[in-house]
């Protein structure tokens, strides 16, 4: 039996984190995600993304914790049909928690079809943040920004 650190939990280093990014979206979302997950692929970011990570059989919310635990970072695509869900709330819930210690966790993307107004109606909080706005920018240009933040490079 493996130890709890070896199963992702347990402090951790940035340097030690298995995954650049968390991908945090609501399933209804996928048309959006997809291209985004697969270009920051193509862009040399390690990308936690339920798609590409899930396995028959895994229990879901400890996949969710690992990738949580282990992603140096979480890209959250807010929408009308993320702020519906419990899994989607679980997950920000999660990296706001981490960035409560002190630095930044969280990366907003607005999906194309999310207005201000809207995402201040259902998180004034997450409404303050900076954020990449989808209808404004290509699947491209999401991805390079993103990449940009969270890709480490040697010096």
């Amino acid at each position: 039996m493996s130890s709890l650190y070896e199963q992702g939990y347990g402090p951790l280093g940035d340097e030690e984190r298995e995954f650049d990014v968390f991908l945090s979206h609501a399933s209804e979302n996928k048309d959006f995600v997809r291209p985004l997950a697969r270009e920051l692929t193509l862009l040399g970011v390690h990308v936690w993304f339920d798609e590409t990570v899930l396995t028959v059989g895994e229990s879901l919310r400890e996949s969710i914790d690992r990738g949580l635990a282990r992603s140096r970072f979480g890209i959250v695509v807010f929408s009308k049909e993320f702020f519906e869900k419990r899994w989607t709330s679980y997950e920000l819930n999660g990296l706001v928690t981490r960035e409560m210690q002190g630095r930044k966790v969280v990366l907003p993307v607005w999906h194309p079809e999310l207005s201000h107004d809207e995402l201040i109606s259902y998180s004034p909080s997450m409404a303050d943040k900076v954020a990449l706005i989808g209808s404004q920018m290509s699947i491209r240009e999401l991805a390079e920004e993103l990449a940009e933040l969270v890709v480490t490079r040697p010096h």
